[in-house]
């Protein structure tokens, strides 16, 4: 899991968000994201909807992946930027973490949130 200061808290955060924000899609999620100037710390929330997966214990599972990927990559992010990473796909639960790894960091660079070339 995350720190604290690097998580969503409220619907007004992620209202801005969707309203605002820049996004990029891959065959799995899309990540939207916008540069909040007004932190210095980049924050990330992960949705999936329970039409997508009904179990929660997936969705669970999905959530906690994706958060440790951005646990690692956390240095290499764009700071400032304020993020939310949604799931529409149900084969995310299934594919290997190394997948979803390459998948993530492709969107990071593709929208110029990557800092180091990996």
């Amino acid at each position: 899991m995350i720190r604290k200061v690097n998580r969503f808290h409220g619907h007004g955060s992620l209202r801005y968000l969707k309203n605002n924000a820049d996004d990029k899609r891959s065959r799995f999620f899309a990540i939207k994201y916008v540069e909040n100037k007004m932190r210095k710390n980049s924050r990330f929330s992960v949705i999936i909807s329970k039409k997508i997966v009904k179990s929660a214990v997936s969705r669970n599972r999905i959530r906690r992946r994706l958060f440790e990927i951005i646990r690692l990559n956390l240095k290499n992010i764009k700071p400032g930027t304020d993020m939310a990473i949604i799931v529409f796909s149900a084969d995310l639960k299934d594919i290997s973490y190394n997948e979803i790894n390459e998948g993530f960091l492709r969107l990071l660079k593709d929208a110029g949130l990557l800092l180091l070339d990996e």
